[in-house]
């Protein structure tokens, strides 16, 4: 038996592991320059969706040896795509993920965010729900939710322990031992049996086919907007990245496919004809009927699979995140046999409800006020390209300064590119993941995107952010000046606890 797993299973996977472990001593040096960033940020308050450190000792110890154990379980080696080992695992588990119906989310952008939006949308109705989802913004709790809200930390503490003996016995059985995602993802499916839950909400990490969440048998199979992304490991066109994706597809289920390049919606239909399962097609059977700027958010009208929801206010920015809305409603109409099967429409009232509720933490989240600064945990082209649309559209900023810190096996030139148009200055900086783009590699691409006069470097993050703040303030107080930082998920939560939230 290897004592290495064959594979990353989700996406920005080396972030995510050395995020609650490795990264944790960085941030204590970051935590020391970040004072005077903390206190302009105010207070931290109370965030559900994104649970700070314990704040016990011991609690903190015990999750810190969880933490330590998992990351074990990562190494740099060849790729090699299976779910043998996940299924050893349920088996010996006694097949928990068969305990519940489930909605199992693929795609390559907005997965998380849908996920979020169909689990409140789910607990409207009085369901109990179980969300699994990744990356991770600051802690590996947010990873396992339960009526809504990240397991708390005995909780998670107390899942490892009890599958623990299950995944030893899985390793000593196995050419490699479970991976990282994979012990999670078991972790993610017991709690949701013990519960119980009565759906599960389920993102894969990356792919689909050989995603080690697709243990499950999804009733209903929601695709997000697929676009080029992990190319090395998924493939370098639509059509081959979707034939992965399409993987989730299960005999009989019903399919919520959003917009999709023609390639790729091609590839996701003929999966669909071959198991039996039914369509449902954003901008056919279902999809955004109008949309207009709101304070907070947006206000929707959106057609469902049985007919339309009128004054649906998202608290999120971006049409991107209306379409997101759309699929989560769709799915959600699914699941319960609206459309095809019975055309109805669900409570309004609850629906409204439902979608005032959902946060989406890192997804253009405003963390600061005067100047301005907005999260957004974008990391390729197409997240850059909708992150740019939607904070032009609902912030207005007369001068907008970009903090960027990307990860070194991203298209990091087309990301930036993306946000060329909106961003007057970008300072270029680098987060402290070991997967990080060396600063001054970013300023080289940077330089030939924006030109010389428009960048700045600073390769600590504390530095970065004081410095695009500086620059923001350099307009007047009420010219509307803001910063946004993005690039990856663990620039974003670095930055979102050097702002104190977190």
């Amino acid at each position: 038996m290897s004592e290495q797993p064959p594979s990353s299973d989700s996406d920005d996977f080396d972030d995510l592991v050395e995020a609650e472990t490795t990264r944790d001593p960085d941030l204590a040096v970051i935590e020391a320059g970040s004072r005077t960033l903390r206190a302009q940020a105010g207070p931290p308050g109370a965030d559900e969706a994104v649970p700070a450190r314990p704040a016990d000792p011991e609690v903190d110890r015990a999750l810190r040896e969880v933490e330590q154990e998992l990351a074990t379980r990562w190494g740099e080696t060849k790729l090699e795509p299976s779910v043998t080992r996940i299924a050893a695992l349920m088996d010996v588990l006694g097949e928990p993920q068969r305990a519940y119906p489930s909605i199992h989310i693929t795609g390559t952008n907005g997965k998380t965010s849908t996920a979020r939006m169909i689990e409140a949308l789910l607990g409207a109705f009085d369901l109990r729900t179980g969300r699994y989802t990744s990356p991770h913004v600051q802690s590996i709790t947010e990873r396992i939710s339960l009526d809504g809200a990240p397991v708390g930390h005995e909780r998670f503490i107390e899942t490892y322990q009890d599958i623990k003996p299950y995944v030893e016995m899985v390793d000593s059985s196995q050419e490699y031992r479970l991976s990282f995602f994979e012990v999670l993802t078991g972790m993610a499916y017991a709690a949701f049996a013990d519960a119980p839950v009565d759906v599960a909400v389920v993102e894969v990490g990356m792919g689909g086919s050989w995603d080690a969440t697709n243990v499950i048998d999804g009733d209903v199979a929601v695709v997000t907007p697929i676009d080029l992304d992990h190319t090395d490991r998924l493939g370098t066109t639509h059509a081959e990245i979707a034939g992965e994706k399409a993987g989730i597809i299960k005999q009989g289920a019903t399919v919520i496919l959003s917009q999709q390049p023609v390639d790729a919606a091609q590839v996701m239909l003929k999966k669909a004809v071959e198991v039996d399962a039914t369509v449902a097609r954003e901008g056919m059977e279902f999809g955004v009927v109008s949309r207009e700027v709101a304070v907070g958010g947006q206000l929707l009208t959106l057609r469902g699979l049985g007919g339309e929801y009128e004054e649906i206010f998202l608290p999120l920015y971006g049409a991107h995140q209306a379409h997101n809305a759309a699929v989560a409603l769709a799915a959600v109409e699914a699941f319960f046999g609206v459309g095809a099967q019975e055309a109805r429409t669900l409570d309004v009232d609850r629906i409204r409800h439902a979608f005032a509720s959902v946060v989406s933490p890192g997804r253009l989240e405003v963390v600061r006020r005067s100047p301005t600064v907005v999260l957004d945990a974008a990391h390729n082209p197409a997240g850059g390209r909708a992150a740019a649309e939607g904070i032009s559209e609902a912030f207005g900023f007369s001068r907008l300064v970009g903090v960027v810190g990307t990860s070194g096996d991203k298209d990091v030139r087309g990301l930036l590119e993306a946000f060329e148009p909106i961003f007057a200055e970008v300072v270029v900086t680098q987060n402290s993941s070991h997967r990080a783009m060396d600063v001054d590699e970013l300023a080289a691409i940077a330089v030939e995107v924006f030109g010389d006069e428009r960048v700045v470097v600073e390769p600590r993050l504390p530095d970065a952010l004081e410095a695009a703040i500086t620059l923001a303030e350099e307009e007047d107080e009420f010219a509307g000046a803001g910063v946004l930082v993005t690039g990856s998920v663990i620039t974003v939560g670095e930055a979102r606890l050097l702002l104190g939230k977190g």
